[in-house]
């Protein structure tokens, strides 16, 4: 985090060690998570969650530009900076599970969220930055529609589920939700990290970009 200065970033602004304690000084957030804002509202229109998921994935294509992977994105680990929605920024936290990667250098540690986490890292393989991107796409996925693709009580089905990549945009929900939104989670949720759609990728999509979002949101 020392290395990390973004407007949707929490800021780290000092550091303190003793014997028995680490203390970071960080930028104070008083709004809240995203999750508790999606429990909330239950779901999006696509134009907010367009406007809610651009900042998030600007900040992780900044974080991997400096060739660090983030490895937790959540909806826990997204906070506001004030209770008011006029003002409030919404900046990635928690970079617990963060680290540098290089092409040489890839990572392996086998870490995560249940639900979120990359279908390459339960197969336990050398993955990188594009573990971010199926994050990013599963957080926009319940943004959309309130409920996560990938779920099971028992977690060794959830991570089967998820390593086969096997969800689908469950009907009457999804029917209302634009063929551009699926199609952006469609090229996230992909198995193959190779065939991901890349941070530079997303933030240059109409949809992403706010031009071809639907207004319009269903309650359930």
């Amino acid at each position: 985090m020392t290395h990390i200065d973004h407007p949707n970033i929490v800021r780290l602004f000092e550091k303190y060690e003793d014997d028995e304690n680490y203390s970071l000084v960080m930028e104070l957030m008083n709004g809240g998570e995203l999750f508790d804002n999606i429990l909330k509202k239950e779901m999006y229109t696509e134009r907010e969650a367009a406007d809610t998921i651009r900042p998030i994935i600007d900040a992780i294509q900044y974080c991997h530009s400096l060739n660090i992977i983030h490895r937790d994105i959540k909806p826990e680990n997204l906070l506001y900076s004030t209770k008011d929605p006029n003002t409030a920024m919404i900046k990635v936290s928690d970079f617990g599970l963060a680290r540098f990667i290089s092409q040489e250098t890839l990572a392996s540690t086998a870490c995560g969220t249940p639900g979120y986490v990359a279908p390459e890292i339960l197969r336990l393989q050398p993955y990188g930055k594009e573990c971010d991107y199926w994050s990013i796409g599963v957080v926009l996925y319940i943004l959309l529609c309130g409920f996560p693709p990938f779920y099971d009580e028992n977690t060794v089905v959830l991570f089967e589920k998820i390593k086969s990549g096997h969800y689908d945009f469950p009907s009457p929900i999804w029917d209302n939700i634009s063929v551009e939104a699926k199609t952006v989670i469609a090229n996230l949720l992909v198995v193959d990290p190779a065939r991901r759609w890349t941070c530079e990728m997303l933030l240059q999509n109409p949809w992403i970009q706010g031009h071809t979002c639907r207004d319009n949101v269903f309650k359930r």
